[in-house]
Formats: C-alpha cells, structure tokens, sequence
C-alpha cells in the first residue's frame, strides 16, 4: 500500500543562537515512516537560516507578524494555499499560537488546512503569569513569582524572595538576577523585548529537565521524552542533552495529561532539586527545539501528531531509549544574493 503525500506548512525556522523548533519538525517530518512530505515554510525575517536550506524546505513564504491580526494571516495563507494546498500547519511560536487557536477551526473549514493545537482554555492557563496557580490545582509544586510592571517592584520582590531572582519574559527569555541592578537591567531588557508585564520569580537550585511529549486531547499520552541539559547558552537554551530514565518525571507528565486533557504538543520545563523534587517552570504549547532528539530516541512524536490531525489512529509510544544525546553546532551556508534579494521582495522563494 502506497504511503499518502502530505503538504505541511512549518514555522519557527530562525535556527539560531535561540532557536525555533521549526528545523527540528522539518527533520522529523522527512524521516517519517507512514507518510511523505513536501514541506512549505514559512517565515517571518529574510534571514532566517532555514529558508536556504534546500534539502529541508521545498518552498518559503513570508507570513505577516502575529501583530497583523488574525484577518491579514488568514488572508495570507489562502494565497499561499491557493498555490500549494496544505495539508497541515505546525505553528511553532508561543507568540503566534493565540492567532492560529482562534482560526484553527476556519482554517480547516474553509482552507482545508488541519492543526492539532491546544484549545483557548488549556492555552491560556499554563501562562508564565498563572502558572502557580495551575500547580496549586493541578497539585505540581511551581516556584512562587508576581508580576512586575515596572523595576521599582524588584526591591520588594527581591526582599521576599532573596536572591537571585529570575526575571522573565511573557513569551521568551529568561535571565538571573543577583542584585537589583541586574534585575534592573534584565527588566528592561526583556520588556523592551517581549513587554510587560515582566514575571519575577524565586529561583530554585537544581537541575534543570525537561519533557518533550503529545496529548490527543482525550487525556491519553501518546508520547513523553525526558531530557536533561547538558550544555545551556548564556540565553538558558539547551545545547546539549541526553535522554533521561525517570519514572518520577514520567509519572507527573502523565498525570497532567491525563487531568488537563491536553491536546497537541508540549514541553514541560522542570527544575529537579537534590532532595529529588520536581519544580514546574513553565509548560510550552508545542514541540521544542531539541524535538528531533525523541526521534533519534525511538518515538517521532512529529509523526504522531500529524498522524492525530488527519484522523489516523494513533497507538501511544511504550518505550524509548536512554542515554540519546543531541548536540547542536552551527556551521555557515553559502547563499546567492539573488534568493535573499527574491524572499525579501516578493516574499516567497
């Protein structure tokens, strides 16, 4: 029996210092074992690294920024769509999430283009500002933060918590603070960034880990990877990591899901500290940038949501490997001017 061809757009394709998922979904769609791909991306600057990246990207559109509203992206994709007939859509970008939730359903009504996202509810309630409060119903242990909207709140904050003290972005960034001034400093760098409001919170020593998983939105798991970082950038992204053997982690993941009936992709942020408790530190509504490691581990947890949005059937994952590491490098591509010349003009390339 032939394998069907699907067309699936993907965001997220900035592969860099602080990179987007996008690459890492495109890698796990090509190694895909129940179907194939044309894959479109999609971009939001020029230089974004994977639009030149042949062997990855068969063809980029530039798509307008979240900021544009949900009428001039709709309006955008039944352009590109009336050329390339997408099949399914990856958004992999906190930032744009909330816009794609809100048309998810017009998008498959009328452009026939599938996602498989978390619903508004289950969205809005694993944000950074009421994550704490999520723990205390959900029963997982979050450190305690307030929200900050301007750097005289810091002292009082900081008196309370002591330091350091975790500074953080409503949708990125996050950044340690040991005195005030820093905290200063990180404040106004990240609102000046992201906005405010800014998320100040009490800094937990540990390890950090973190889960990479998929919910089919009926509180089943179909898949969940532990990982822990090995290497960490000076913008606290992992580097480097390895595939992690925890019943403990795996058992609160589960649960979760099982309560939240999540739907889509995920990752879990935790901090696991030497009396062997786990912190929540924030839960991303999609797939992360180190995804590709749950392939190299056994589970193309990729795969498996597209695989959930077309309306296949899906049979969880049992197993995975241990001790899978990824290591990310860079490296630099030689590129034509006449192709940043094409995307930055007519955007499409």
């Amino acid at each position: 029996m032939s394998k069907p061809k699907y067309t699936i757009a993907v965001t997220g394709l900035n592969a860099i210092d602080s990179p987007g998922p996008g690459l890492s979904v495109i890698k796990a769609l090509r190694e895909a074992k129940s179907f194939t791909v044309r894959i479109i991306g999609l971009s939001y600057e020029s230089l974004e690294p994977v639009i030149y990246m042949d062997e990855m990207v068969d063809k980029t559109y530039q798509v307008p920024y979240p900021s544009a509203g949900q009428d001039v992206l709709f309006d955008r994709f039944k352009y590109i769509n009336s050329i390339e007939n997408i099949d399914f859509l990856f958004p992999n970008f906190d930032a744009e999430l909330f816009n794609f939730i809100s048309i998810e359903s017009r998008f498959k009504e009328e452009l026939g283009i599938k996602m498989f996202l978390p619903t508004m509810d289950q969205f809005n309630a694993r944000h950074k500002a009421t994550l704490y409060e999520f723990g205390l119903k959900h029963k997982i242990k979050v450190p305690f933060a307030k929200l900050a909207y301007n750097t005289n709140e810091i002292t009082p904050v900081a008196t309370e918590f002591g330091f350091p003290l975790v500074v953080k972005g409503k949708f990125y960034d996050a950044k340690i603070a040991y005195t005030v001034g820093q905290g200063v400093q990180h404040f106004n760098k990240i609102a000046s960034e992201w906005g405010l409001p800014i998320l100040l919170q009490k800094f937990i020593y540990g390890t950090e880990v973190n889960v990479c998983g998929v919910g089919d939105g009926k509180g089943n798991t179909i898949g969940m990877i532990p990982m822990r970082k090995l290497y960490i950038t000076d913008k606290g992204k992992a580097w480097a990591g390895i595939t992690l053997d925890s019943d403990p982690l795996l058992s609160i993941t589960k649960d979760l899901i099982a309560t939240t009936k999540w739907k889509g992709a995920f990752e879990l942020e935790f901090i696991k500290t030497t009396d062997n408790e786990y912190y929540l530190l924030e839960i991303n509504p999609r797939f992360p940038s180190w995804c590709y490691l749950t392939v190299g581990a056994g589970q193309n947890q990729v795969e498996s949501l597209v695989n959930l949005g077309m309306g296949k059937k899906v049979k969880p994952f049992i197993s995975y490997k241990t001790g899978k590491m990824f290591i990310r490098y860079s490296t630099d591509m030689i590129v034509d001017l006449k192709k940043f010349e094409q995307i930055s003009t007519i955007g499409e390339l």
